[in-house]
């Protein structure tokens, strides 16, 4: 072989895309056979029908069942409104069951706890990944060893600290206060650390420019980290308010009075004293907000899921 033919072998060897054509299922020769790219192509259409089935079946069954009478769900639960659309069902779910309250109670707790998570998250990360005080490292294992304790074991402890807190003395509780909610979901071990990681990939160039010009720490964390982190903040905004909203037994045990209990606990408890037809139309409003923020923040979540880095120069 000459001299100038090996360095063009060596070049079709290292090409990326010949690495990733043999590093797949179906090589190129056989993705171009008719028989081979109808087979996949058929087996692509099956797997996206499927999870499309998986996944938006059960909403599409709820909104169906939200406006159908209990009659009609009963005998054909999958026919399509056989006897005709019961709009009724919303205005009597959202009248007679006070979705209307609960609907606002829930909003409270989500809001209360959006900004209690992202304050202790971003305030919490800031400080391990870009103030990196000399305890740091023994910090940051504290948080992580957190994460290994199960919640249940916490659940006693952290109920008669709600009961009784601490420095307010004997007749001062919690109980009944949307604060019993906020203040033990701000302490996630999780959002801190995601956040931590995060800022790790911010460019330090910046901070030091920052400081040159006398910034200081508050000002580097408000005009500089904050508006750099905006992806972060959402993954974290949606994790805190989808929490916040399916959560059950802890609103369940600090929020002992109905009228400032949220969705997720007035909907079991008015189950068996309601119609089918207008429970599951209560349902069907109740996922309304989860779906829509879903929407609204599904770009910034899914370019955000694996955290590969901040900023890149």
């Amino acid at each position: 072989m000459s001299a100038a033919a090996r360095p063009a072998r060596r070049a079709r060897r290292a090409r990326p895309e010949d690495a990733a054509a043999d590093r797949g299922i179906v090589s190129d020769f056989d993705r171009r056979r008719p028989g081979i790219r109808s087979g996949m192509g058929f087996v692509h259409v099956f797997l996206l029908g499927g999870l499309v089935v998986a996944g938006l079946g059960p909403i599409l069954w709820l909104a169906k069942a939200a406006v159908t009478p209990t009659q009609d769900t009963l005998r054909e639960p999958f026919a399509l409104w056989p006897n005709g659309i019961d709009w009724a069902n919303l205005s009597q779910a959202w009248n007679d069951i006070h979705i209307d309250q609960y609907f606002w109670n829930t909003l409270v707790i989500a809001a209360g706890a959006w900004f209690f998570q992202l304050l202790v998250a971003t305030t919490g990360g800031y400080v391990l990944s870009v103030l990196k005080p000399a305890y740091g490292r023994v910090l940051n294992a504290l948080v992580l060893a957190t994460l290994f304790i199960p919640s249940v074991v916490l659940l006693v402890p952290l109920y008669m600290t709600i009961v009784n807190p601490p420095f307010f003395g004997r007749d001062f509780s919690l109980l009944n206060n949307y604060a019993a909610v906020w203040l033990p979901m701000a302490a996630n071990a999780f959002n801190i650390l995601l956040v931590r990681r995060f800022f790790d990939n911010l460019p330090r160039e910046v901070f030091e420019a920052a400081r040159v010009d006398g910034a200081g720490p508050f000002r580097l964390f408000w005009s500089v980290v904050l508006p750099m982190s905006r992806p972060i903040l959402g993954v974290v905004s949606v994790f805190a308010i989808i929490a916040a909203w399916k959560d059950y037994l802890w609103p369940m045990l600090v929020l002992p009075d109905p009228a400032v209990q949220p969705l997720s606990v007035r909907l079991p408890a008015v189950q068996s004293q309601t119609e089918l037809d207008v429970f599951l139309a209560a349902l069907a409003i109740a996922t309304i907000i989860p779906i829509a923020l879903f929407l609204v923040f599904q770009s910034v979540f899914l370019r955000s899921a694996g955290l590969g880095g901040a900023v890149k120069g």
